[in-house]
């Protein structure tokens, strides 16, 4: 069963001012071209991972006409929404709703102390995020801390692209086409997606590991 999803639409979302009530310091113009980019974003993403309506509707716990309408642009997606959606697309809010940079960085510095936290669905897991921002860079990367008992879930994961894991403390159980693998300190793994796969942490204390994901452009 899906959640239900709420809207407003665009020209509410262009409309609407801060919660002090005063003005946005955003231009309606500007407001507009990133609202009306997120159904493309994610319609794109959606291909990516050659996955259907349902599939993404069932990742996500959208519905699939909440999805057909935010890709089609006829409805703007709540951030409840916008945030499952990420999440299933393994993507932060900030992608679907930051302006395009008109000449993207050639060089990305994260200082310790700066790293951003990832948003992601499956319990137990945390990542701060080290790499460049999505959408301008092929690679995604993010040290991850898994809590005891955490994991991936029942239903192995399978979509298009790469992973590598590389074990910093504790230990990680890797499934790959039904091939388990036991990652401790020191030990890495790399895989293609487009297998299924799942993880979890069987240890008592919480796992670190640098985690990579390489998505196709």
């Amino acid at each position: 069963m899906h959640a239900r999803d709420g809207a407003m639409t665009g020209q509410a979302a262009a409309s609407a001012g801060g919660a002090d009530g005063r003005p946005n310091h955003v231009s309606g113009e500007t407001l507009s071209a990133v609202v009306n980019s997120i159904g493309p974003k994610i319609r794109h993403l959606r291909k990516q991972w050659n996955l259907s309506l349902q599939q993404l509707a069932d990742r996500s716990d959208v519905s699939t006409a909440a999805i057909h309408k935010v890709e089609q642009g006829t409805m703007v997606p709540t951030i409840t929404t916008l945030l499952k959606l990420a999440a299933a697309l393994e993507q932060p809010v900030a992608y679907f709703v930051d302006e395009e940079l008109e000449s993207p960085p050639y060089v990305v510095f994260t200082p310790a102390s700066e790293r951003r936290s990832i948003y992601t669905p499956h319990e137990g897991l945390t990542l701060e995020g080290i790499s460049g921002p999505y959408g301008q860079y092929f690679v995604a990367t993010a040290i991850a801390e898994v809590a005891p008992g955490a994991g991936s879930g029942q239903s192995p994961l399978h979509h298009a692209g790469e992973e590598l894991i590389h074990m910093l403390s504790g230990r990680l159980d890797v499934d790959v086409s039904g091939q388990t693998f036991q990652l401790r300190k020191g030990d890495s793994i790399h895989f293609r997606t487009d297998h299924e796969h799942r993880w979890r942490n069987p240890a008592k204390h919480p796992a670190r590991a640098v985690w990579t994901a390489l998505r196709p452009s």
